[in-house]
């Protein structure tokens, strides 16, 4: 039976949060952004092993906040590189001799702290199935083409699209082969590619699977404030 292994990327420095740390780290309510992420995949009975791909110079820290948060399948702490796919490349890579092709890789940003159990058991799910996954949305606004600077003439009807994110899972012999062929070809690698716009750029058919409204990326301080009042909400509900 195939194993579902996390890797979580935590390599980048945060500099939109216009703090003197990387914004992984930073507390809130006396706990780092990125030990609620490792928390959601942690207490999560389908997944096995985790990876971080961490920022250069930080490894140290996490392992001690991992062993005061009890984040006990956490295995494999790997160096980030100087671009996202990079960092990404690097976790994928190290599993090499760690997991076997048609074990389940799970991967998330750091940043997203609220990962949802059930949008993760139907990522895994649908990665069982099809060989791939993609957690989505769907598209609730209006889209419209640019046609010049100040104007246009054409929409995108919203019913065509998808919004994706992460978590997101693809069978590592996949994603380990997607990975050397994307940097020999240096196809999907640069600018703000990611494994998804990767694989469509390499031909590869993705499937959606389930999201969540509450899974934000936190990017600036107002989506820090954002996370703390779901913190709050999530509280004010246990408390009732």
């Amino acid at each position: 039976m195939s194993k579902n292994i996390a890797i979580i990327i935590a390599g980048g420095s945060g500099s939109r949060m216009g703090q003197d740390i990387p914004k992984q780290f930073i507390n809130v309510y006396d706990k780092p952004i990125l030990i609620y992420t490792l928390e959601s995949f942690e207490r999560h009975p389908l997944i096995d092993a985790i990876e971080v791909v961490c920022i250069d110079g930080w490894e140290q820290v996490l392992q001690s906040y991992a062993k005061q948060f009890n984040i006990t399948k956490l295995k494999w702490i790997v160096k980030g590189g100087s671009t996202g796919q990079e960092s990404i490349r690097n976790g994928v890579y190290n599993l090499e001799n760690h997991v076997n092709a048609d074990d389940n890789i799970i991967i998330h940003d750091g940043i997203r702290p609220l990962v949802d159990d059930a949008v993760l058991s139907d990522v895994i799910s649908k990665c069982d199935k099809y060989g791939n996954s993609v957690t989505s949305m769907p598209y609730n606004e209006q889209i419209f083409v640019i046609d010049d600077e100040i104007s246009t003439v054409k929409y995108i009807p919203r019913e065509t699209l998808k919004r994706v994110s992460t978590p997101q899972a693809y069978k590592f012999d996949l994603l380990f082969d997607k990975y050397h062929e994307a940097f020999e070809k240096e196809i999907g690698i640069y600018g703000s590619h990611y494994v998804n716009t990767m694989m469509v750029e390499l031909g590869v058919r993705l499937y959606f699977a389930a999201g969540s409204d509450k899974n934000i990326k936190l990017t600036t301080k107002d989506d820090l404030e954002m996370f703390k009042a779901h913190l709050k909400a999530d509280k004010n509900n246990w408390l009732k």
